[in-house]
C-alpha cells in the first residue's frame, strides 16, 4: 500500500443519522420481549460513516447530505465539523426530523430498523449547488440510503467530468445498468448479490464485472475476480465487538488506496485491514482508523 503525496479529494452524496443501539443477551423473536443490558447512541449513516472515514484517511472530504432542523440533526453537523468534513453541502429541512436507526445487536448479530426521515429530502437540486466542485474532485462515493433518483443523478454528474465513482449497493435494492456501466466499483454483501443483480449466481456476476464488483460477508472477507482467478482476502479480529459500518469502512479503505494509485489487490487489502479496525469499537465511526495509523 503506497500513499502519494496528493491529498484525495472526495465527495460523498449520502445519508446520516443517529443510531440508537440496544444491546441484549439475544435477539428477540416475533411477539418477544427481552431485556436490554445497556442502551447508547452513536453517529451513523453510510454517508456521514464514509466521509468521516475518508477524511480521518487523509482525505479533503465534502459532504452532500440532509439533515432536520433539530438537536440531533445539529450533533450530527459538530460531529462532521469536529472530523474535517466540510458540511458547506449538508442541508437542513423542516419537513423531516433527522434519519435514525434502531439497532438491536446481541453477540454480534444485529437487527436494524432504519428511519430515513431527513434523508428522503436529499434532491437534485442540492448536487446541483455543489457542481463547480465535481470536476476537481478526485472521487465520488453514493450509497442506498437516499433516494435512487439522486444516485443516478450523482453518477452521471461526475461521470461528466470524468471521476471515479464508487458505489456501496446497501441496503441492497436493485440498480440500473446505467449505474453498474457508469461506477468504478460496486460493493455488495454476499447475501443480497440477488436483490442488486437479479438471480444469476454469484461467480457469473464477479466473472461478468470484473475488478469492478467485491462482494463482502461478516467474516470482514472480499471476493472478487481479477480477469483471470476469483481472489479472495479475510482478516477479522479475535473479537468482532460491532458489525455495523464494517461495509463503510471497507469502501472508506478501497477509495482511498485507490485514489493513491494502488492496485485493485492492494486497494482491496486496505479495505479490509481498515473494516477489521471499525469492528472492534463500537459506533460505526467510533473505530475507523486515522492516516496516521498508517505512517508510523
Amino acid at each position: 500500500m503506497k500513499f502519494s503525496s496528493e491529498q484525495p479529494k472526495i465527495i460523498v452524496v449520502g445519508s446520516s443519522s443517529i443510531d440508537l443501539v440496544l444491546e441484549t443477551e439475544k435477539l428477540p423473536l416475533p411477539n418477544e420481549t427481552v431485556l436490554a443490558v445497556n442502551s447508547d447512541s452513536y453517529f451513523g449513516g453510510k454517508g456521514a460513516n464514509q466521509a468521516v472515514g475518508t477524511a480521518r484517511l487523509g482525505a479533503s472530504v465534502y459532504f452532500i447530505g440532509c439533515v432536520g432542523m433539530d438537536p440531533l440533526g445539529q450533533q450530527i453537523m459538530r460531529n462532521l465539523v469536529g472530523e474535517n468534513v466540510n458540511v458547506g453541502f449538508v442541508h437542513e429541512t423542516d419537513k423531516e426530523s433527522t434519519g435514525t436507526a434502531y439497532v438491536t445487536t446481541s453477540n454480534g448479530n444485529a437487527a436494524i430498523v432504519v428511519v430515513p426521515a431527513a434523508n428522503k429530502y436529499l434532491s437534485k437540486a442540492h448536487i446541483d449547488e455543489a457542481d463547480r466542485y465535481f470536476h476537481t474532485a478526485d472521487m465520488v462515493l453514493v450509497q442506498l440510503e437516499v433516494s435512487m433518483d439522486v444516485v443516478e443523478y450523482t453518477v452521471k454528474k461526475a461521470k461528466k467530468y470524468g471521476i471515479k465513482v464508487g458505489l456501496y449497493a446497501s441496503p441492497a435494492m436493485r440498480i440500473s445498468d446505467d449505474i453498474i456501466e457508469n461506477v468504478d466499483f460496486i460493493v455488495a454483501k454476499s447475501s443480497e448479490l440477488y436483490i442488486i443483480f437479479g438471480e444469476e449466481k454469484r461467480e457469473e456476476i464477479l466473472t461478468r464485472y470484473f475488478n469492478k464488483v467485491f462482494v463482502r460477508d461478516d467474516t470482514n472477507s472480499t471476493i472478487y475476480f481479477d480477469g483471470t482467478e476469483m481472489k479472495y482476502y479475510r482478516n477479522d479480529r479475535d473479537e468482532t465487538v460491532y458489525k455495523m459500518g464494517m461495509g463503510d469502512a471497507f469502501t472508506s479503505g478501497f477509495a482511498i488506496a485507490l485514489c493513491h494509485g494502488n492496485s485493485v489487490e492492494d486497494c482491496v487489502k486496505f479495505g479490509n485491514e481498515v473494516s477489521s479496525r471499525v469492528s472492534g469499537g463500537k459506533g460505526s465511526q467510533t473505530g475507523l482508523p486515522r492516516i496516521s495509523d498508517f505512517l508510523s
